[in-house]
C-alpha cells in the first residue's frame, strides 16, 4: 500500500501541483481517479463525508491525516521533507505571496478560461472568455518580468512558488487556444527548467482520466 493516496483526475490543474510535488519528492504515491465530469462522485453525500466536504480535488491521505487544497498540500510536503521549501522568513513569504497570487490571478484565470474552452459543452460565452483573456495576458505578463530576471520565481532554486505556478502551463495549447511558452519566453525558459527537474511528469502522465470521453 502507498504511504500517499491523492485524489485527483487528470484534467485538474490543482491537482497536477500535489500529484506533481509528490512525484518531484520522490514520495511513494498513489492517485485515486475521481470521476469529476462523468458519476460526479465529488458531489456525493459519500465524498462529501468521507473525504472532502468542499466536494472538490486535490485530497491527499497521509496516515491519519486527510488535507486539502493545492497550497495546504504543498506546504505539509515541504515542510515534512525540506524539499522545495523556502530557506528564509523572507523566501517563505515571498513564496506564500506568489502562491496567493497565482490561486488568485494566475490559475485562478487560466483553469476556468481552459474550462470554458475546452472541456465544457457547449462552450463558454466569448464575452466570458474575453474577459478572462484579459485577466490571463495581465497576470502572465507579471510573471514573465519576474523570470526575466529570475531563474526561479522566488530565487535561485525551485519552491512550492514554482510548483503552484506550473498548475495548468503544461496542458496543450490547443486547449487553451493559445501557446502561453510562444507568447512569453521567460515563462517558456522557466517552464523547461521545472521540466528538467528529476521526477517531472506531464499531468496527463501523472493522473488518471485521460482523455474525456468524445475528446
Amino acid at each position: 500500500m502507498a504511504e500517499y493516496k491523492l485524489y485527483c483526475f487528470a484534467q485538474s490543474g490543482n491537482a497536477y501541483r500535489a500529484a506533481l510535488m509528490l512525484n518531484l519528492i520522490g514520495a511513494d504515491w498513489e492517485p485515486v481517479w475521481v470521476d469529476f465530469f462523468g458519476k460526479r462522485e465529488q458531489l456525493t453525500p459519500e465524498y462529501r463525508s468521507a473525504v472532502n466536504e468542499m466536494g472538490e480535488v486535490p485530497v491527499l491521505k497521509h496516515g491519519a491525516k486527510t488535507l486539502t487544497q493545492s497550497g495546504v498540500i504543498l506546504t505539509y510536503l515541504s515542510e515534512l521533507t525540506g524539499k522545495f521549501h523556502p530557506q528564509t522568513e523572507d523566501e517563505r513569504l515571498e513564496a506564500l505571496r506568489w502562491i496567493i497570487f497565482d490561486n488568485q490571478k494566475v490559475n485562478g484565470f487560466l483553469g476556468p478560461f481552459r474550462f470554458l474552452n475546452f472541456i465544457a459543452n457547449p462552450r463558454g460565452n466569448q464575452a466570458v472568455l474575453d474577459f478572462l483573456k484579459g485577466r490571463i495576458d495581465n497576470a502572465l505578463g507579471i510573471l514573465d518580468k519576474r523570470l526575466a530576471k529570475s531563474t526561479f520565481v522566488v530565487g535561485d532554486h525551485p519552491t512550492i512558488a514554482d510548483i503552484s505556478l506550473v498548475a495548468y502551463m503544461y496542458y496543450p495549447p490547443e486547449e487553451f487556444g493559445f501557446d502561453i511558452a510562444k507568447t512569453y519566453p521567460h515563462i517558456a525558459a522557466w517552464l523547461e527548467r521545472m521540466k528538467a527537474l528529476p521526477g517531472w511528469g506531464h499531468p496527463y502522465d501523472l493522473m488518471p482520466g485521460h482523455p474525456l470521453p468524445g475528446r
